[in-house]
């Protein structure tokens, strides 16, 4: 009897508060590919701000562990920021993505796993030549044509991201495979007609892409600056401060996509 009270209690308790049973996706923030020493981007400094707010919708954990099988079990999504091409002063080179790394990853996107790669601007220490190895198996490739920054107004047209504002600060460009199997598309085109607030680069193409292979989803973005706490908080990036933005939105959006949910 008092087992099918306990039991009884917990349906109730899920009937009058259906989030309770609710268990919230686990979000990676993976510093494997970043060099040792490497300050840009961390979870308890400059995303600092933008970490604690991803917790309210997450469970994010950060390492810099391989992403193997057995380190991505239970994982929904993994983030990776600007790695790193060199080391960061005195301390080893980083680890460049292997072919193990794009089976690895491969293996988990393919079988339901979301996956999100974000790039930066030029000088800002980017492995873009390896990490294309692995963005190539999902029809995208990051290349060398820059924008500088600038306010985005998305159309409301566009999927996932219709209507929000985009504080965009500097970054590369996305050429995509047209017909690849893991259906890649922009979702976000640089808007020549929205002209950068600093700066005169202003490349043509896709600022932000995402694929579908599998079962899984892939993001990449062109630049890691704009989920800085800087950005958040003041005083913005290289004299630049874009106010009215739904930056946190945008990537929130983009991370529940990335793992499946609403």
């Amino acid at each position: 009897m008092k087992r099918l009270l306990v039991l009884l209690g917990i349906l109730f308790a899920s009937v009058c508060h259906p989030n309770a049973a609710e268990t919230k996706p686990v979000l990676l923030y993976s510093r494997y590919f970043n060099a040792e020493g490497e300050n840009r981007y961390e979870a308890d400094g400059t995303y600092k701000h933008f970490i604690g707010l991803l917790r309210e919708s997450f469970e994010v954990k950060v390492n810099d562990e391989p992403l193997t099988a057995e380190h991505l079990r239970g994982v929904s999504v993994v983030l990776v920021a600007n790695p790193s091409d060199k080391a960061a002063g005195e301390n080893p080179p980083p680890h460049h993505c292997s072919p193990e790394d794009v089976a690895a990853i491969n293996a988990f996107v393919r079988g339901g796993g979301g996956f999100i790669a974000m790039a930066n601007q030029e000088a800002h220490n980017l492995d873009v030549k390896g990490f294309n190895t692995l963005l190539g198996t999902f029809g995208m490739q990051w290349e060398d044509r820059y924008t500088d920054a600038k306010k985005l107004v998305i159309p409301e047209s566009v999927p996932i991201l219709g209507g929000l504002r985009w504080a965009y600060y500097t970054g590369d460009s996305i050429a995509i495979e047209a017909d690849h199997e893991a259906k890649p598309r922009a979702l976000v085109r640089n808007d020549l007609t929205q002209k950068p607030i600093k700066g005169t680069r202003d490349a043509e193409g896709a600022l932000l892409a995402v694929a579908e292979p599998g079962k899984g989803r892939v993001v990449t973005v062109t630049d890691s600056g704009w989920l800085t706490d800087s950005i958040f908080q003041g005083p913005g990036i290289g004299g630049v401060m874009i106010e009215e933005h739904d930056n946190f939105e945008i990537f929130l959006r983009l991370a529940r996509w990335a793992a499946g949910k609403p």
